[in-house]
């Protein structure tokens, strides 16, 4: 099957989640035999935080503006069986214009639905999505389940809607040497975002503050100037993707907190969970609606709800720590693979043909 994928970013993990997501699925649609061609807009933020340039399995189509890429754009549908667009690309009513134009099989792909709908609830559209909603597409996909699905068809009129969730690259994401320079008790791998900010400074910050003994550390992009850091917080700044295995594989454990929209509709599974998973670390996660159906509580995750609790994660034996984070290795190996969603888009599309 041959893809033409028309998206936020693909050469670019700055401050974004998107890019890890569609490096997994290029590469796994690739290694069963499709073909895949990303147009991504060249954009300066993108362009100064690259880390990758080119792929050898499928090919990336930079461009600065849309009229010095239409034809190619126009050339690559009259030759693909699939066409995709997603949420946040610059273009994505222009290139959703071009798609429907061309009679491709068609698909929206809403890597950040609840943000969607937020935004059609207090400004009455999204600039990524066409102004005439997601009907007339063929197969609308979304990065969260549950209620999402059912508003994707009541708000914006998507006739099949289905979720594909985050994944995880197993021979990316493995247990690797511990690297000293992010070694830690406890760490937190995310872009900052003020409505993450709070279940930040009470399941982080707070717990570092009463074990002033313990190494905390927070990778990620973004943070402000005044952000309120302890005297045992340490911070890398960012981190490419090729690095996340040695932060988690130093980690003795990891924290997981979801963006507020996102916990409140439940479903929403971080590609960060599917990560700390399959490098076998410990992971605590703050509760949204639907994490069990990814990982069993108390067997495959520890849940927090507030400070004591992570503390009380902490203190666990290390025994207990291994058999929590073997079960979710081998949950994700055998369940949340970019294979596997691959698999299932693949599925999804022929369903819908």
């Amino acid at each position: 099957m041959r893809f033409v994928i028309f998206g936020l970013t693909v050469s670019s993990s700055w401050g974004n989640g998107h890019a890890t997501i569609w490096r997994g699925l290029c590469n796994s649609l690739s290694g069963e035999g499709h073909s895949v061609t990303f147009f991504e807009k060249d954009v300066p933020y993108y362009r100064s935080h690259r880390d990758l340039v080119c792929s050898s399995r499928y090919t990336l189509e930079l461009y600065r503006d849309w009229p010095d890429i239409e034809d190619r754009a126009r050339a690559a549908l009259r030759e693909c069986d699939c066409a995709i667009v997603t949420s946040y690309c610059p273009d994505a009513r222009v290139a959703s214009d071009l798609i429907l134009e061309s009679k491709v099989f068609s698909v929206f792909y809403d890597l950040d639905t609840p943000v969607t709908l937020d935004g059609l609830a207090r400004n009455g559209e999204v600039n990524y999505i066409p102004v005439f909603g997601l009907e007339p597409f063929n197969l609308v996909l979304s990065y969260t389940g549950g209620d999402a699905l059912t508003e994707l068809s009541r708000q914006l009129g998507a006739r099949r809607v289905a979720p594909l969730y985050g994944s995880v690259d197993p021979d990316v994401h493995r247990h690797v040497s511990c690297d000293p320079s992010f070694r830690s008790d406890f760490s937190y791998l995310g872009t900052y975002a003020a409505d993450r900010q709070p279940q930040l400074e009470e399941l982080f910050l707070s717990p570092a503050k009463k074990v002033p003994g313990k190494k905390f550390c927070i990778a990620g992009a973004m943070y402000p100037a005044d952000f309120p850091w302890t005297s045992n917080t340490y911070f890398v700044r960012h981190l490419a993707p090729p690095q996340h295995p040695a932060f988690y594989s130093s980690s003795r454990m990891t924290l997981n907190i979801t963006r507020s929209t996102m916990a409140q509709m439940g479903y929403c599974p971080s590609g960060r969970l599917f990560e700390a998973a399959a490098c076998g670390t410990p992971i605590v996660s703050d509760w949204w609606g639907g994490l069990d159906t990814f990982f069993t509580p108390g067997d495959e995750i520890l849940i927090a709800r507030n400070s004591d609790d992570v503390l009380q994660a902490m203190n666990s034996e290390e025994s207990e720590l291994n058999r929590i984070s073997c079960a979710a290795r081998e949950r994700v190996l055998a369940q949340h693979t970019a294979a596997h969603r691959a698999s299932e888009l693949i599925s999804l599309i022929e369903a819908s043909a």
